[in-house]
């Protein structure tokens, strides 16, 4: 029946429906099987402003390290010699740092000048004159693009680097003995200048971008450790998207060091930012969390074991009175024995984030024990843990930190109800136990924090942290903790003229640049 409603229709429909039914099922498939990001992060033109200013500054002490070759010419019997070009400062009058669709970052100058200074040279016959002396490029426009990409590895790159520089005038006063002499070769000379002047501008813009930046850029943690215990996976999972703002999207995975290729399944919800109003935003999904507590448990992190003087006094008094019935029928040498509090997390902990807050639930066993020395452990009791706990999140320099608090908690006995009944005068004391010697513990690792991907040297400040359905987002502003030509330097490749990334922009575009 379906053949013959193909044979009933033009030639060319059945075709066309086929090609659209599989272009839309290949379409769903690839939605199905996408990665969903554990975090995201922002940034807001309102950045733009400051990273001009540090990008403008190094941009600056880069021109100045512009080599022009020599300019040497003859005019009838004159033969001049200009070298030693270097350039001394750059004035701007207008710039412009914006974000270009779909992976670009804008860089437009206009009406600049550059400060120059260079030795002269002049032989008329037996006559020779030389010195130094200072000139001015006006009139200079850049207009420079860097294409933002994610690499082999997930890292952000400067894939490429596009470029047009011109200068439109130069002026040189001359003086001296052949000062008039001068006047007449300052066109030649002037003109010359500039279109070499025009070739070095991109080239040293390209070097910057290519392998300058993306040294800067290999600062941004990856997949890295965050302890002895426990790595964090920050992988771009596409290229980053460029419209009014930069979104970039990461897996946000934590793994156990000792099963580098695991991963938890992302069955969270995905984290929206739609919020433009500080420098940058960055959300974090419910499995971001679920996945460091996972990995974690399965490290074997998430037990504590307290034996004899590790248990604190008055617990210990308590915990012998409530099971004093079973302890005397114990044989005289096990009564006097050390105590053993036992405590062990016995599935991984689940974060759950709403607009109220974020909360932790956390299910372990608790085993009281007689630990004779030499002899095996008798147990007293077993029993069951539930707690949740309370989790309010800052962002530190660059470092997400955590504080915990106990909020709710209650045990019971997995035997029966009247032993249940029984553990209830141990509730008090044992909460009391958490919220005095382990609560601290776990807090002291979780305020280390963990840290963010941002480039070495910037940090984030006056950060607000806003928790939604599934998911939490946190704005904040950008400060420059290090100059960007400080960080640069410090990571900059050895030879960095040499480096795998080209030091000088292709002949096209190289081409385009030397129009005057």
């Amino acid at each position: 029946m379906r053949g013959m409603g193909c044979l009933l229709q033009s030639s060319w429909t059945c075709p066309l429906a086929m090609a659209l039914f599989r272009a839309l099922f290949l379409a769903l498939l690839a939605g199905a099987h996408a990665e969903l990001p554990g975090c995201k992060i922002r940034v807001t033109s309102k950045a733009l402003e400051l990273v001009k200013q540090e990008g403008l500054r190094f941009l600056e002490q880069e021109l100045e390290n512009i080599t022009i070759p020599d300019l040497r010419g003859r005019e009838g019997h004159f033969y001049y010699n200009i070298s030693e070009v270097k350039v001394t400062e750059l004035q701007l009058t207008s710039s412009e740092l914006h974000f270009q669709p779909e992976q670009e970052l804008t860089l437009q100058i206009t009406n600049a000048s550059l400060g120059l200074r260079f030795r002269r040279q002049l032989l008329y016959w037996f006559f020779y004159d030389g010195g130094y002396i200072n000139a001015s490029a006006e009139g200079v426009s850049i207009r420079t693009a860097l294409e933002l990409s994610r690499d082999a590895t997930g890292r952000m790159k400067v894939s490429n680097v596009s470029c047009q520089a011109s200068v439109s005038r130069m002026h040189a006063a001359f003086g001296g003995t052949f000062k008039k002499v001068y006047d007449f070769l300052s066109t030649f000379i002037t003109s010359g200048m500039r279109f070499l002047l025009n070739q070095q501008i991109c080239p040293v813009l390209y070097h910057s971008g290519m392998v300058l930046l993306n040294s800067l850029l290999d600062t941004v943690p990856v997949r890295s450790p965050v302890d002895e215990l426990v790595g964090i996976d920050y992988s771009l999972l596409k290229d980053p998207v460029a419209s009014s703002n930069l979104d970039m999207d990461f897996r946000g995975a934590f793994f156990p060091l000792a099963e580098g290729n695991w991963s938890l399944p992302n069955r969270a919800v995905e984290p929206q930012l739609q919020e433009e109003e500080r420098m940058v935003y960055v959300a974090f999904s419910e499995f971001f969390f679920d996945s460091a507590m996972e990995s974690y448990f399965r490290a074997g992190a998430l037990q504590l074991s307290l034996v004899g003087d590790e248990v604190p006094h008055d617990l210990d008094m308590l915990l012998r009175a409530s099971y004093f019935g079973s302890i005397v029928l114990l044989s005289p040498a096990v009564i006097d024995s050390p105590l053993k509090l036992e405590l062990r997390v016995t599935a991984p902990p689940r974060c759950t984030i709403k607009p109220s807050g974020t909360t932790i639930s956390v299910t372990a066993s608790v085993t009281i024990a007689m630990v004779p020395p030499s002899q095996p452990e008798v147990q007293l009791s077993s029993m069951i843990m539930d707690a949740r706990l309370s989790a309010k999140m800052a962002l530190r320099g660059k470092a997400l930190r955590t504080q915990l608090d106990l909020r709710r908690f209650r045990i019971y006995s997995n035997q029966s109800a009247l032993e249940s009944l029984a553990l209830i005068p141990l509730q008090a004391p044992l909460k009391a136990m958490l919220q005095i010697g382990v609560m601290p513990m776990l807090n002291e690792r979780t305020w280390r924090g963990v840290q963010i991907p941002l480039p070495e040297g910037i940090n984030f400040v006056r950060e607000e942290v806003t928790n939604h359905a599934g998911f939490l987002t946190i704005g904040a502003d950008l400060h420059f903790a290090k100059g960007l030509r400080e960080v640069i330097e410090k990571n900059r490749p050895a030879n960095a003229r040499d480096a795998q990334a080209p030091s000088a922009p292709p002949a096209s575009t190289a081409a385009s640049t030397a129009a005057v």
